[in-house]
């Protein structure tokens, strides 16, 4: 569905101008919301050091905008955003979560980040009551575990495969496709749901592993069969080596990758071998509403990134709660379950298993060593 013009008013509600901090510390370390001296606090749950932290670095300013701006608004009753650096491990992601679940004035979480680290972090959340609202983590079977906090602002993988056997097909003009994942939760559960979707134009596929830099054998494998396009499922580390090793090899026809790359880190990584690179995203454009892209870029002096929209949408929705005096979780996680207003990124709410209601999907493309939007797919 199309993002709604109405969102425009909701800007007004949340108040979007630059602010600097105004109540109190909002960035404090590793869960302590104490330390910030406010009585409530919502905590970004996401990559900030690690391969993957430019996307978390993203999503935490989107939600630290929301956050300051409330604050702005409201200097008799702030609100902390702790920030929990899980560089998107998920082996560290449990015992994170429940130094998270610990602190009783967390009220709700934005993320995890990646599914999966979701997939090991959401069950100790579910078991605390703490209400999450991931804006990026995509994996279809997140939503089927019955946990009752889980909550997805953005569409998942079984809405975006479809996305991105079209752009295959309407832009690439490819019938012909080889399929690479790099093994985790999100890149194989993608690349899957783009051949089931694809059937037998899926020509060959192969796995390589997340972390390494020489793909000589995948690379090989490409050529040989002499696909029109490559569909990578993974993150932008090894999709800009990938691209780079392919182009080097001889292989002219399309790379397409999905929002796992969708940063400007993937363009500096691939170099030349990054023009033209096709990508889908269960995101909006940035730059889609102008006051939230002016706010962002005045507070930090960078466009707004992949995932900063939503993560800025998810931060409102705990602080509309706040303001509505949904001030312990269980509460505050029946506000966010029963949500019902615009957002900057789309009409907000949630179904019964936690997904998005409305889940616009976009294409992109770079260009000229940009990431511009081609067109809106869904």
């Amino acid at each position: 569905m199309r993002f709604s013009p109405k969102a425009g008013a909701a800007l007004a509600a949340v108040g979007l101008a630059t602010m600097s901090l105004a109540a109190c510390n909002t960035t404090t370390k590793g869960g302590n919301s104490a330390d910030g001296g406010c009585d409530y606090a919502i905590t970004y749950f996401g990559a900030l050091t690690g391969d993957a932290a430019a996307l978390g670095v993203n999503a935490y300013n989107g939600a630290k905008l929301a956050v300051d701006q409330y604050n702005d608004k409201h200097k008799d009753a702030c609100v902390t955003l702790n920030k929990v650096d899980s560089q998107s491990d998920p082996n560290q992601a449990p015992a994170l979560a429940t130094k998270v679940a610990q602190d009783k004035n967390v009220l709700g979480v934005v993320g995890p980040l990646f599914s999966g680290e979701s997939k090991a972090a959401d069950p100790v959340f579910n078991s605390a009551g703490v209400p999450l609202i991931s804006a990026s983590a995509t994996n279809p079977h997140l939503s089927e575990n019955g946990w009752k906090v889980f909550h997805r602002l953005l569409g998942n993988d079984d809405a975006q495969g479809p996305d991105v056997s079209k752009l295959i097909h309407d832009v690439a003009k490819a019938h012909k496709t080889f399929v690479i994942d790099d093994a985790s939760e999100y890149g194989k559960g993608l690349a899957d749901v783009v051949k089931k979707d694809l059937k037998s134009e899926v020509i060959g596929s192969d796995t390589i592993t997340a972390g390494k830099t020489d793909f000589a054998g995948t690379v090989t494998k490409v050529v040989a069969a002499k696909p029109e396009a490559v569909f990578f499922g993974g993150y932008y580390p090894e999709g800009g080596l990938l691209a780079k090793q392919l182009r080097a090899a001889g292989y002219t026809g399309s790379f397409v990758v999905a929002d796992g790359v969708k940063d400007p880190e993937y363009v500096k990584i691939a170099g030349d071998a990054a023009e033209g690179t096709l990508m889908t995203c269960p995101c909006v454009p940035g730059d889609q509403v102008k006051a939230f892209a002016d706010a962002y870029k005045a507070k930090y002096d960078v466009d707004p990134g992949t995932y900063s929209p939503e993560a800025y949408d998810a931060a409102n929705i705990f602080l509309a709660g706040i303001d509505a005096g949904k001030t312990d979780r269980a509460s505050m996680n029946t506000f966010v379950s029963a949500y019902d207003g615009d957002g900057i990124t789309k009409h907000l709410g949630f179904t019964k298993t936690g997904e998005s209601k409305e889940i616009p999907i976009w294409g992109y493309q770079v260009k000229d060593g940009q990431i511009i939007p081609v067109k809106q797919l869904s």
